[in-house]
């Protein structure tokens, strides 16, 4: 099983998770996060006075799934969630060990 996390721009939520949808994705989990890596921040104006803004608002869509259906959900992301500017995000996979469904106690592969 992998867990894969993608930090995407917010604008772009509601295409990914269509596209996941599209390749039987049914749950996620998503948090509006800040943060920033290259894109570094930008200056706004408040009340005259210019102030940087360090965290640019970010979202975060967490996923766990088979190791088959990874590959997949990586490309969906990618494809929908890239717009060839700076700041468009990251995907993060890693090895999950162990999944168990509290309200039933399922594990692995069924509490997906």
């Amino acid at each position: 099983m992998k867990k894969i996390e993608a930090i995407i721009k917010p604008f772009k939520m509601d295409d990914v998770r269509e596209a996941l949808g599209e390749i039987g994705i049914t749950g996620m989990t998503v948090s509006e996060v800040r943060g920033f890596g290259r894109q570094k921040g930008h200056t706004e104006l408040y009340r005259g006075a210019e102030y940087m803004v360090d965290f640019l608002p970010k979202v975060k869509i967490e996923i766990v799934v088979d190791d088959e259906t990874a590959e997949r959900c990586i490309d969906a992301i990618m494809s929908t969630a890239q717009t060839g500017k700076i700041g468009d995000g990251k995907i993060f996979v890693t090895a999950v060990e162990r999944v168990i469904r509290i309200r039933t106690g399922e594990e692995d592969a069924n509490a997906i």
